[in-house]
């Protein structure tokens, strides 16, 4: 019940209010969806949600256009002849099998791999069930968009931290000097920073105290902010380490409380004295003093953090550039620290952030593989996305012949993905999971539907570990599947499991893998899964929520704490539950043997040469970079007719300088070309973008033949992934650099 509406919560499927979490993005916004006659009627922030207050972004008031979205799949479809049937789910297992299993047969279980989309961090079955896929199935190495989007940001917290996914992040409720670098949460709302209405916090912080923006192009963020540092791409870890001598040779570093727990100190110092103001100044394009002073803000300021997104990471050093911004947050004082940069306590632990076998307490031993065609390290367990197309196209011992693709759409989303687009047609099997024929799955030989967001039950995942507050909050499926027959998307990813491990696909046992991954995850607690097991007449991924809440911080541990936290006591509370924000968590949080924070990682320290060599070369002539929107999401939401209103987003941001130079204007086509090939766009002139910087949105490029997204193809736009060089990367992590790659830019002909 709400006060203002006095409604009662309707079931699913059933017409009256529902209440729901928004999937879609960071933010995590409780949504308010009145449904009348089968269809929703309206969406609206709901204002009762313990974490999100009422905020809502266009995105989430558009799940309903989701929902009934035409296009979207709903019963399987297999190809015959080329052409798409709908078929039974036992026909559609049936021919998963006829194709993957010969493929095992004749060249191995080597010969498959899988591809991960971004939506698995926010799907109730997806997130907590693809580690059964990747984990059990005997496939040796899978892609994901991790390697195009935050890896430097895994490999620093592995070697300072001893967890990949031990991400700091700023408590911007409390602090008083934000710093932003390579971020917009204008448009992204946050990215690995979970919180409610990041624009209305910013503007708090700008009430009592100051926002800084650091960004080759004056964002919709930037332009809210106190300052704007016009910034060269790629340079920003340089700029980090003048910020750190300047802290050094000033005697402005403090640890505070941190001090025992931080090994490295003087090793830092060492290597902050080779990168004074004066040195970076000239190619970060900012002022030696500016940046002397910002050093003396951060430090002179009682709660200050520094916060680094994607701009740092997919660029040619960010994994120095992810790890700074952590050293400049402890150098000052602002770790672990209300204000500062802190460990969120997740209320429900994922799967996703155990260590990985064999690089426990931060081992730096990567390359424990290489790619066979271009010798790429593995890192962490992945390698460059960009390594799938030529893993496929290229004959050979080891050849890939069948890819499965969950919630992705790697030919618009990953470095140089029209090579992919190129190379899929040479796999002997493809399967995709999937709610769209879009730019990747029309390769596909079956397509398993994916149900909409609003078919299944919502509890987030892996984005608790990036919340500024614990949080915890569970939603039930506002409609029932469509498609009584589909199983869940947890099943199918278990039958895909057993079909790679050499059952058909028709003929796993579900109920015996599920089981097997639940005992799993209890032993990980240090508890007996058969006997947790006793407590669950259903398995699935809310028996997997429920084990992850009570073995949580805030749990009742199966009766150890009577008080505590289970999925049915989250139930009776519709609107969340919100234990409060970060608390220090060090050492606790710590997976280094000796629990102490490894300030200056020598694997990171060896790539500095690289970054010193970058002072001294020639600027190029223009550098393109990528920016977001808030009305998209990758490529996946273009398909929704609201969001598509307006003018055209698919542009080329160029400084007005850069635009007389080359005699255009806004509106005229122009050619972008790179080393990794040449696209057509309209371009946008502004003042809002550092001269020698051009700007293109990711995602786009849709309109391919085959396709079945009739409103993304009226607007196709172009694919700024055509101009990345797939071994254009941080060195490092592997990770793609797709910000800060030379370009040049000459009027169309037509």
């Amino acid at each position: 019940m709400t006060a203002d509406l006095g409604l009662p919560l309707a079931a699913p499927g059933q017409d009256g209010r529902h209440l729901y979490t928004c999937p879609l993005c960071e933010a995590m916004c409780g949504l308010e969806i009145h449904v009348d006659g089968g269809h929703v009627a309206s969406i609206r922030g709901n204002r009762d949600d313990t974490w999100s207050h009422g905020h809502i972004c266009p995105k989430g008031a558009t799940l309903g256009a989701v929902h009934e979205d035409p296009d979207r799949v709903r019963r399987p479809l297999v190809k015959v002849d080329g052409q798409w049937q709908e078929v039974s789910w036992d026909a559609a297992f049936r021919r998963c099998t006829e194709l993957l299993a010969p493929v095992i047969e004749k060249h191995g279980i080597g010969a498959v791999t899988c591809y991960t989309g971004n939506p698995l961090a926010h799907s109730f079955s997806l997130g907590r069930y693809t580690g059964v896929l990747l984990g059990m199935s005997g496939i040796p190495l899978s892609y994901s968009p991790g390697t195009v989007d935050q890896w430097p940001k895994n490999l620093s917290s592995h070697l300072m931290y001893g967890g990949w996914w031990s991400f700091p992040v700023p408590d911007i409720e409390r602090t008083d000097l934000l710093v932003v670098m390579g971020a917009n949460p204008a448009a992204s709302q946050g990215s690995l920073l979970a919180a409610p209405d990041v624009m209305g916090i910013i503007d708090s912080i700008r009430k009592r105290g100051k926002v800084i923006v650091i960004d080759p192009v004056r964002t919709a963020t930037a332009a809210r902010a106190d300052e704007w540092l016009p910034i060269t791409p790629g340079t920003d870890a340089a700029l980090l380490l003048a910020v750190a001598h300047t802290l050094f040779v000033e005697n402005l570093v403090s640890l505070g409380r941190l001090a025992p727990h931080v090994d490295g100190l003087e090793r830092m110092r060492e290597v902050a004295a080779d990168w004074p103001a004066d040195r970076v100044a000239a190619v970060t394009g900012i002022d030696a003093e500016r940046i002397r002073g910002l050093a003396r803000e951060l430090a002179g300021t009682e709660r200050s953090v520094v916060y680094g997104r994607i701009g740092l990471c997919n660029q040619e050093f960010g994994s120095l550039a992810s790890w700074l911004v952590d050293v400049v947050n402890i150098l000052t004082g602002h770790f672990d620290t209300p204000g500062g940069a802190m460990f969120p306590l997740p209320a429900a632990w994922s799967v996703t952030v155990q260590p990985i076998p064999g690089l426990e307490d931060g081992a730096a031993e990567f390359g424990r593989f290489r790619t066979r065609v271009r010798g790429a390290k593995e890192v962490l367990g992945q390698v460059p996305v960009s390594c799938l197309a030529e893993e496929i196209a290229t004959p050979g011992e080891g050849q890939i012949k069948a890819l499965i693709t969950v919630a992705g759409n790697p030919v618009l989303s990953t470095p140089a993905g029209h090579k992919l687009d190129e190379a899929l047609p040479m796999l002997d099997a493809m399967i995709a999971l999937d709610m769209w024929v879009n730019e990747t799955t029309r390769h596909a030989e079956v397509i398993l539907p994916a149900p909409s967001p609003l078919e299944q039950p919502h509890h987030d995942d892996l984005i608790l570990n990036f919340a500024i507050n614990s949080i915890a909050n569970y939603s039930p499926p506002v409609f029932e599947a469509e498609d009584p027959d589909r199983p869940q998307e947890w099943e199918i990813l278990i039958r895909l499991t057993g079909l790679c491990s050499g059952t058909p696909a028709e003929d796993v046992d579900v109920t015996a893998i599920d089981d097997g991954f639940f005992d799993y995850m209890a032993f990980t607690q240090g508890l007996d899964g058969a006997e947790v097991r006793k407590h669950y007449t259903h398995g699935g991924p809310e028996r997997i929520l429920d084990l992850t809440l009570r073995t949580g911080p805030f749990g009742d541990r199966y009766g150890e704490n009577p008080e505590g936290l289970t999925l049915e006591k989250l139930k009776a509370q519709p609107n969340g539950i919100n234990f409060g924000p970060m608390v220090p968590r060090i050492p606790e949080v710590l997976g280094t043997v000796d629990k102490k924070i490894r300030l200056a990682p020598q694997y990171l320290l060896d790539d500095l040469p690289r970054l010193a060599a970058r002072l001294d070369r020639a600027p190029d002539e223009l550098v393109l970079v990528s920016r977001r929107h808030l009305r998209s999401n990758n490529s996946w939401l273009h398909n929704v007719a609201p969001l598509m209103k307006g003018r055209d987003r698919c542009t080329l941001l160029m400084h007005t300088d850069d635009a007389v130079k080359r005699g255009v204007a806004t509106g005229d086509r122009v050619c972008v070309s790179s080393a990794g090939g040449e696209i057509e766009v309209a371009v946008e002139v502004t003042d809002a973008i550092k001269p020698g910087v051009v700007s293109m949105p990711h995602g786009w490029g849709h309109g391919k033949p085959g396709t079945r997204m009739s409103v993304a193809n009226q607007t196709p736009g172009a694919n700024t992934n055509v101009l990345s060089p797939p071994t254009f990367i941080d060195e490092p992590s592997g990770n793609g650099a797709l910000n800060g790659i030379p370009v040049t830019v000459v009027a169309a002909a037509t």
